[in-house]
């Protein structure tokens, strides 16, 4: 996307990047341990890690863990599953919220649920599961509806997230706008102007606290089109920098 349609950011040493992962700096893949990081991301990410003093973060729904596979040793902080849990520094211990207990016979009945969708598939997190479908996509109204019924009990205590061709059923608690205000609060973010880029309907959360701080949010579909453009953009902050390394 041409950079005119896009905001004006402050010097890099004011500016603090905050990225999601799926959907924004890499394509969505049929399962998500399928995804590619493209060539040239990672040695751009690294580039503007430095020129903002490394006020780089990744926000994401993917554990922790995972986002240390696919960027290893990138972000300086990177909040994992909606903020449930947050690493602000690299080797630091991970800072959990205290959220409800997921009830341990829910994920055999999610289980259960995937087994009549053939290509549905449930992907277990610390907090709560994913329930796939992106391969069946007549098997969504159904396992949302099964979902419902399920956590009714305790709908004070669990809701349903809509992703990409996907469900996430997460304990209140915890969302990428507390996680963005929460790394915000500490160096080297403390102080900066965020930038945050998302896609998705659980990303809305960060770039509007984004936005009350003073920040920037911006939506991949709105703003660049899809990541690929979103990779462009940030091979031409990191070039604007002195060229990737």
């Amino acid at each position: 996307m041409p950079s005119h349609q896009l905001p004006d950011l402050p010097p890099p040493d004011r500016l603090a990047i905050l990225l999601d992962f799926d959907g924004t700096l890499v394509d969505i893949a049929p399962a998500p341990d399928k995804v590619v990081v493209p060539d040239g991301l990672r040695d751009a990410l690294s580039v503007l890690r430095v020129a903002c003093g490394d006020a780089l973060a990744v926000i994401t729904g993917r554990p922790i863990a995972q986002i240390d596979h696919f960027l290893p040793d990138l972000p300086y902080a990177v909040a994992g599953e909606h903020g449930s849990a947050i690493r602000h520094a690299p080797g630091e211990a991970v800072d959990h919220v205290v959220l409800p207990e997921l009830p341990e016979e829910w994920l055999d009945r999610a289980e259960a649920m995937v087994a009549g969708w053939s290509g549905a598939h449930v992907e277990r997190k610390q907090s709560g599961f994913v329930l796939h479908f992106r391969a069946v996509p007549e098997a969504g109204e159904p396992l949302r509806a099964a979902l419902e019924d399920m956590i009714a009990p305790r709908a004070a205590d669990f809701h349903i997230l809509s992703s990409k061709m996907a469900w996430e059923l997460r304990p209140v608690g915890s969302d990428k706008g507390s996680a963005l205000e929460a790394v915000m609060a500490r160096p080297p973010f403390a102080g900066r102007v965020p930038l945050f880029i998302g896609d998705d309907v659980t990303d809305r959360d960060a770039i509007e606290a984004a936005e009350r701080a003073g920040g920037i949010g911006l939506m991949v579909p709105e703003r660049f089109g899809e990541p690929a453009d979103v990779r462009a953009w940030l091979g031409e902050l990191a070039a604007r920098q002195g060229g990737a390394r």
